[in-house]
């Protein structure tokens, strides 16, 4: 079965493949973790990408809506 190769996530790393009736499955390190750009005090409390998605902050930013 063929699979994507290692893909790097910034806080993990990945493997996708796809099965024969064509569901996507993903393998993913628990390493190195959320914890790598953030401290453990403040982790979730504000957005945090990977530099891959830098660029696109404004656009992700505006598409996100407030949780009620």
């Amino acid at each position: 079965m063929p699979s994507s190769g290692p893909v790097d996530r910034f806080w993990f790393r990945s493997l996708y493949f796809r099965e024969p009736n064509g569901i996507l499955f993903e393998i993913a390190t628990d390493g190195p973790g959320f914890a790598t750009d953030e401290s453990m005090d403040t982790l979730g409390e504000t957005l945090s990408l990977p530099p891959f998605l830098e660029g696109q902050r404004q656009q992700i930013e505006d598409g996100l809506r407030p949780l009620a």
